[in-house]
């Protein structure tokens, strides 16, 4: 096969306008020349002042009907690179279609026709429109009128579209939608929809017990439906609608508002500045989706690998952080998983042995399985609590802080985990915390060092009969005190207290390293002083891992 040489590409100094306005090639000199030319030729070149004065006309446009333009960066964003001399015009929303959820208005405007909802005062979607032309127009003249015109008649076209699926999805239930879930593809070895909602129904049910305010009956239904709007036409011309059109279908059954508003929060919050759901219904059934999700990709093997996430699983991670975090909640995480990991693998076996029915609702045993996930749900929680060291990063607090805390390991409640790394920084941010810190790092350097030069640990119990000095009896009476005290103040979350009962270290480690000589020619005095040393980490490391603390 003979493959010939591509023409080569000729660049010249000409260039051309707007393509209705200025159609004639010019010749440029230089880019200033370029720029000024071009505005001659009704091209605005830089983008940032077509969007300014996108954004300006349409403003002013908007002030004069007493309206307000609804904010939507992205959409202007778009606008601004979709013409080269905007002119902004207003329309009108014909009154028959505003009886519609302002959202469907909205995302039909806003997704077909690339136009920019307007509000009245009180932030009620109004019954007009800006949308943005390529060619200028006198206002009052024909072809402002005629411009004005089509626009209002496309979006009459659309608007159509969108009252028939709100009519048609209406005739049925969303009850009555959810059998057609399980024809509807999850995951290849996870099941159907269907199968995720009655796994979701069942985890949210064991979160509801965990969460204050939540009614067990609704967070039940609300699960139970949650995805069946995903069936309904509406849905299916505007995805981005998903879990909104569940609210207004399932009020329109006479749901519960509480059920209502869980259908349609149960997928945030989607990013860092999302809403969290905080209603304990919302929180359960948003939390118990997640929570489904992460536990079941994990099983499967279908992780995270660098940049790439295609199930968006580090965004379900934050998610659960936020939802836990920001409504302050005790769940056990690992328990959570626990309960998840029967119901997974039941829906596993189910698309194994060809089954198409989802996983039957309530706590599910496989007798005789030795689940090999048990491994997977420990990566899992580091998973996520590696999530949380990042937001926390990203708050401000200091990176050693949290390494100390979460080095302490076994700990799956976010909200207790976080206690934690704020009572250990008030401590530190105190002269008390800061001089025992400094303290702590000179006992274990004098430890280390001599572990290395006698090539054995110090590691080992105090031997009471060779605390010969009163400094020294002294210092191990209040690491007792303070390893009781902070054991007892542990033990019911008292996280300040606990570290008070640490800070009552600081005189009389300072008073040892004052009086007391470690390497003394007594080979076991010395020994033991060591051990007495290497005892001050031991009590520390019951709130934290100082030895990761800077400073």
């Amino acid at each position: 096969m003979i493959f010939s040489a591509p023409e080569p590409m000729n660049f010249t100094d000409f260039t051309t306008g707007h393509r209705f306005l200025a159609p004639q090639p010019f010749q440029v000199r230089d880019f200033a020349d370029y720029e000024a030319r071009l505005r001659q030729a009704k091209v605005i070149l830089d983008r940032e002042e077509r969007k300014a004065i996108i954004a300006a006309e349409a403003a002013k446009l908007a002030k004069a009907k007493n309206l307000v333009l609804s904010d939507d960066p992205a959409l202007m964003e778009e606008l601004a690179g979709l013409v080269e001399w905007p002119q902004v015009l207003i329309g009108r929303i014909d009154a028959a279609f505003m009886e519609l959820p302002p959202e469907v208005l909205t995302t039909t405007m806003r997704s077909h026709q690339k136009y920019l909802a307007l509000l009245d005062r009180d932030g009620r979607l109004a019954d007009r429109f800006a949308f943005v032309a390529n060619l200028p127009a006198r206002k009052g003249s024909k072809r402002w009128d005629n411009i004005v015109a089509g626009n209002e008649r496309v979006l009459r076209a659309r608007l159509a579209d969108a009252r028939f699926f709100w009519d048609q999805d209406r005739r049925r239930s969303l009850a009555s939608r959810v059998p057609a879930l399980s024809q509807m593809v999850f995951h290849g070895r996870l099941g159907s929809l269907d199968a995720k909602a009655d796994r979701t129904q069942a985890l949210a049910t064991e979160l509801a017990r965990r969460i204050p305010g939540a009614d067990v009956d609704r967070v039940r239904s609300a699960a139970r439906l949650a995805k069946a709007d995903l069936t309904t036409g509406m849905v299916g011309e505007f995805p981005e609608l998903q879990g909104v059109m569940g609210r207004y279908y399932a009020l329109a059954d006479g749901e519960h508002a509480e059920v209502a508003d869980a259908i349609a929060e149960h997928y945030a919050p989607l990013g860092p500045n999302d809403r969290c759901p905080s209603q304990p219904v919302s929180v359960a059934v948003a939390l118990a989706d997640k929570i489904d999700t992460l536990v079941g990709f994990w099983a499967i093997d279908e992780l995270p690998t660098g940049s790439k996430d295609p199930y968006a699983l580090r965004r379900a991670a934050l998610g659960v952080i936020r939802l836990i975090v920001e409504n302050k909640l005790r769940v056990p995480l690992m328990a959570i998983f626990e309960f998840a990991k029967p119901l997974i693998h039941q829906s596993m076996m189910a698309v194994k042995s060809g089954q198409t029915a989802g996983t039957p609702t309530g706590k599910i045993n496989v007798p005789g399985w030795q689940a090999p996930l048990d491994k997977k749900l420990y990566d899992l929680l580091q998973f996520i609590t590696d999530r949380l060291k990042v937001t926390l990063r990203e708050k401000g607090v200091r990176h050693d802080l949290i390494s100390a805390v979460f080095a302490l390991g076994g700990e799956d409640d976010l909200v207790r985990l976080l206690a934690r790394v704020d009572a250990l920084q008030d401590f530190l941010n105190s002269e008390d915390g800061e001089n025992l810190l400094t303290a702590y790092k000179r006992a274990e350097n004098i430890v280390r060092i001599e572990e290395k030069r006698d090539g054995k640990s110090y590691r080992e119990d105090l031997r009471r009969d060779k605390l010969i000095e009163p400094i020294e009896q002294n210092l191990a009476e209040y690491l007792d005190e303070a390893t009781s005290g902070a054991k007892e103040a542990l033990s019911v979350e008292e996280f300040s207290m606990a570290m008070e009962a640490m800070a009552k270290l600081r005189r009389p480690v300072d008073d040892f390293f004052d009086h007391v000589l470690v390497n003394t020619d007594d080979e076991e005095l010395r020994a033991n002083r060591l051990r007495l040393l290497s005892a001050i980490g031991d009590t520390l490391g019951q709130v934290a891992d100082f030895s990761r603390i800077e400073g």
